[in-house]
């Protein structure tokens, strides 16, 4: 079985929204290399729902519940795939920590920010799934504008001598 992340505005279509459908068709996909990760989809594959925009996280987990079909409604030949949910995760899974965790590091996510369905390599999957079971880091926000870990003072390396300045 295959892992997956895939993307959407939640004020398009969101995680609650697919948990009171119980099945949707995930569709309107028209980025090429998005279009061949949907297209290597197999049914019981399942893929992280994560809500873009302003919320940026992981929110649940949905399993895929047909095989790849080319979408005849669809003008631009798009395909599309049907998925029901599965579970919510504990809590959801921000772009921030995803961001901040080295374990994730080089993830589709990180690399190719605007595909809406992309592999999730086997570590990266799990890592995701101990994030959702415990709490939260909060981030410390910087100058900048952007999100990072606070890091401890740095200390000397044993043996070397601090010289006193006057």
């Amino acid at each position: 079985m295959a892992h997956w992340l895939v993307k959407q505005e939640p004020s398009s279509y969101s995680w609650s929204r697919l948990v009171r459908d119980q099945r949707t068709r995930w569709d309107g996909v028209h980025n090429a290399a998005a279009l061949l990760h949907l297209r290597r989809m197999v049914v019981g594959d399942e893929a992280f729902f994560y809500h873009s925009g302003e919320e940026r996280a992981c929110v649940g987990i949905l399993r895929v519940a047909s095989a790849p079909q080319p979408d005849t409604e669809d003008a631009r030949t798009s395909w599309f795939v049907e998925v029901t949910p599965v579970r919510p995760l504990r809590r959801p899974v921000t772009l921030a920590e995803i961001r901040l965790d080295p374990a994730l590091e080089g993830i589709e996510l990180l690399r190719f920010s605007r595909l809406s369905v992309m592999p999730l390599p086997e570590a990266a999957w799990q890592r995701i799934l101990e994030r959702s079971e415990r709490a939260a880091v909060p981030p410390v926000a910087t100058t900048a504008g952007t999100t990072r870990r606070a890091k401890p003072p740095a200390r000397p390396k044993r043996g070397t001598v601090r010289r006193r300045t006057r």
